[in-house]
């Protein structure tokens, strides 16, 4: 075991870990920084791995956050291929796999997560695909350039994302999900009408409400998925968009408090248990001031906000994490849909404009106070939903102005 010093140590290549290092060069900061990731790539926008770059839009240079030149200017050591194995919040240290020890001064955890695997007859067969990185998106290309019917399990960002750009790409896509309608769960009945819509305009065929029993093939690849009640939809490839779980392995092992959503449990200025140790991204579960509650967002917006207002941190400015999570979604270039919250429950939704003319905002309420929006086609109406969150405006009675009037005078 070799052990070297480093000022500011990262561990994670994603967005949250890449976002804190730029932060970090750009407030000034003098100390050596190390980003430790397990990831071939170095940092890269993880919404083209379900878009742009599976689409072929982009290359692969194009994906990378910050270019080519970006630790070499910013002198900041970059480990790829190279993985965690325990840390020791009392020593300071990181053990790595290589056998190198690393003795940090301060420390982001930024491991984000992992995909939820669906554990069913038939998951082990050839032709099934999870998508979580570059090269996941490289071998669901590499298949769907030969297949004709793929067939994608789940009704949220990946599964929809996915179905948008393969079947831009020409090839017929079939969804299965749980859920009574694509992106429901999160959104609500009036925005998962309209994805309905428009995904089965655009010749997506929708299994909704039921679940996936087995998958099965005559040989070692995927042929058939077998559905809850019966349904056998044939199958060249299957693409799950199953979520994902937070990766606290190395938080665990550490034992660092970990949160009721299985994140690592953080304050609202997003540091752990340990004495300079922080947390942000998927695996981040925080005291949030804003919504009232602790929450953990999986989102890269969200992601980036947060690695940056750990870099601060880091250099003495500790303040609660307050920014409204935003998040957006392509389905290839049929629509965009924005959304601030997220609304963890709501009681009551109000529609502004005309979701038949793709230009309409979904506005969710509960106690009186909004908890989330979701537009498309209507940006400006996020701005003031962001205010209204952020200032916690009690809307409650005037759902006539959230849905016609002028949402300034609010």
């Amino acid at each position: 075991m070799s052990e070297r010093a480093v000022d500011f140590l990262i561990v994670g290549g994603g967005d949250a870990g890449f976002s804190a290092a730029r932060t970090l060069r750009d407030e000034g900061a003098k100390g050596s920084i190390t980003i430790v990731s397990r990831d071939p790539d170095p940092p890269y926008d993880r919404t083209a791995v379900s878009k742009g770059y599976l689409g072929g839009d982009k290359d692969r240079a194009e994906t990378l956050l910050g270019g080519d030149d970006f630790y070499t200017e910013n002198d900041v050591e970059l480990l790829t291929r190279t993985s965690a194995m325990k840390l020791d919040p009392a020593a300071h240290t990181v053990s790595l796999a290589n056998k190198v020890v690393l003795k940090y001064g301060k420390l982001l955890l930024a491991t984000g997560a992992n995909v939820r695997r669906l554990r069913i007859d038939g998951s082990d067969l050839d032709g099934i695909h999870y998508l979580r990185a570059l090269g996941n998106a490289d071998a669901v290309r590499a298949e769907a350039d030969a297949a004709e019917r793929v067939v994608l399990v789940g009704g949220s960002y990946i599964a929809c994302e996915v179905a948008a750009t393969l079947t831009a790409l020409g090839k017929r896509c079939t969804m299965v999900m749980v859920e009574s309608a694509p992106l429901e769960t999160g959104f609500g009945p009036t925005a998962g009408r309209f994805f309905a819509d428009l995904l089965t305009a655009k010749g997506i065929e929708l299994v909704c409400a039921d679940g996936v029993e087995r998958l099965e093939g005559d040989g070692e690849r995927v042929q058939r998925v077998v559905c809850s009640s019966g349904r056998v939809l044939e199958a060249d490839m299957v693409v799950m968009g199953t979520g994902a779980v937070p990766d606290v392995m190395l938080a665990r092992g550490a034992k660092l408090e970990l949160g009721e959503t299985g994140g690592v449990r953080c304050s609202a200025a997003l540091e752990t248990s340990a004495p300079g140790v922080w947390a942000a991204g998927d695996m981040c579960e925080y005291e949030s001031e804003l919504h009232g509650r602790r929450v953990r967002i999986e989102h890269w917006e969200v992601a980036l906000a947060q690695g940056k207002h750990v870099a601060a941190g880091m250099l003495g400015t500790r303040r609660p994490f307050t920014e409204v999570p935003y998040f957006w979604s392509d389905l290839s270039d049929w629509c965009t849909a924005e959304y601030v919250g997220p609304a963890e429950r709501w009681d009551r939704e109000i529609v502004r404009g005309d979701p038949a003319d793709a230009a309409f905002t979904v506005f969710q309420l509960h106690g009186g106070r909004l908890a989330g929006a979701l537009t498309v086609g209507r940006s400006e109406d996020l701005i003031h939903a962001r205010r209204l969150l952020a200032e916690r405006v009690e809307v409650g009675g005037r759902e006539a102005e959230l849905a016609e009037g002028d949402l300034e005078a609010l």
